[in-house]
């Protein structure tokens, strides 16, 4: 594995940057075969990137679908296809589908992510995820029960619904998360990590591939490149 580092001065630069690069990977697969095929992080900081990604006209569609998801129901608050939708909600060719049912229900969920990945089985053309100061990845939390099975490169296993141990207190729901060879399944991987303390916790991953920290895993797979945006 391999990573291509980009240090920006702030939030604002590494945001242009990204949604430029996502910009231009639209186009690419819109040139090539009048459709793009995305996987985005939810959280605050990528939201001005749909925003600048909303704002462009592409003469093709483009499909989104997050990351990974919270098994809660579409209209609340903490729902990343909510948020997703709302951020695209001004560009009529872009399309956010979700990777849960409308109500939230767990099982009924992971089917619907699995059929839904099943028919759209072609490779990504962009893939943004984020990382939290514990350094997991979609929703692939260190202490997870079901992680090994999550981060298993050779799995062939799309999507799993898991659940975060100790639970979020700020988002204390079960999860549907994309896996890590879904993940790799791209043709471009960017992760975006801001602040001194999460740095220190990429340092460490990137240093140690047998690290506790999720995002080790991803660092680390072999045959495949992540950018990373970092910035204070």
């Amino acid at each position: 594995m391999a990573w291509i580092e980009h240090d920006h001065p702030d939030t604002g630069a590494l945001v242009a940057h990204v949604a430029d690069a996502l910009e231009h990977a639209c186009r690419d697969a819109i040139r090539m075969r009048s459709a793009a095929w995305l996987a985005l992080a939810g959280g605050r900081t990528p939201l001005p990137v749909y925003a600048r990604l909303a704002a462009a006209h592409f003469d093709g569609s483009i499909t989104a679908i997050p990351t990974d998801e919270r098994c809660v129901a579409h209209d609340d608050p903490a729902c990343n296809l909510r948020a997703l939708r709302e951020a695209f909600a001004s560009n009529t060719g872009i399309v956010a589908n979700g990777l849960t049912v409308a109500d939230g229900d767990e099982a009924a969920s992971l089917a619907q992510a699995l059929a839904l990945l099943a028919l759209n089985a072609q490779p990504f053309d962009f893939v943004l995820l984020g990382m939290g100061a514990d350094g997991h990845f979609a929703s692939l939390f260190p202490g997870a029960a079901n992680l090994a099975e999550g981060l298993a490169t050779e799995s062939g296993i799309d999507a799993l619904a898991t659940l975060p141990d100790p639970l979020p207190p700020e988002a204390p729901f079960a999860r549907i998360s994309l896996t890590l060879p879904r993940l790799l399944h791209a043709k471009q991987i960017h992760l975006v990590v801001t602040g001194a303390d999460k740095r220190a916790v990429l340092r460490h991953a990137q240093a140690h591939s047998d690290s506790a920290f999720p995002v080790a895993a991803l660092l680390h797979a072999p045959g495949h490149h992540v950018h990373i945006h970092w910035s204070p």
